[in-house]
């Protein structure tokens, strides 16, 4: 899988996802991964269970009722995927592990992104597994 690392800086009370999405165009990168990256978010919107769920085999965004369900990576736009774990400032740290669907940067943050060349990665939904979008190659 041929491969090549880029650094990403966001500055403060930046949109998360537009500032990475203009680091990729401006850089070219049409498809990779985050293995890691740290920083501080003023805001973030993360996918989380409001009550108990009818299905719990079921994704959590299944049940959402304030925001949508991630989306596919298969149109020609920069799409990304991102799961966090954030801790609560107001309430003693208590932390979240979710998929991310919003942020603005509190002061900076800072991404390894790895361009992943070849093969091409889609995330067509999967209808047998509630529709989750599972990342395929090729």
């Amino acid at each position: 899988m041929p491969c090549c690392p880029s650094c990403c800086r966001t500055p403060s009370r930046e949109d998360f996802f537009e500032a990475l999405s203009t680091f990729c165009r401006d850089n070219g990168i049409r498809q990779g991964y985050i293995p890691s990256f740290i920083g501080a978010f003023a805001e973030a919107e993360i996918v989380d269970a409001y009550e108990k769920l009818a299905d719990p085999d079921a994704p959590v965004w299944a049940s959402m009722r304030s925001a949508p369900a991630p989306s596919p990576m298969t149109r020609p736009q920069i799409l990304p995927h991102i799961h966090v774990s954030a801790g609560l400032k107001a309430q003693s740290a208590d932390g979240r592990t979710s998929h991310l669907l919003s942020a603005k940067v509190q002061f900076l943050s800072e991404l390894l992104i790895v361009e992943v060349t070849s093969p091409t990665m889609t995330r067509p939904r999967n209808p047998d597994l509630y529709d989750v979008p599972l990342l395929t190659f090729g």
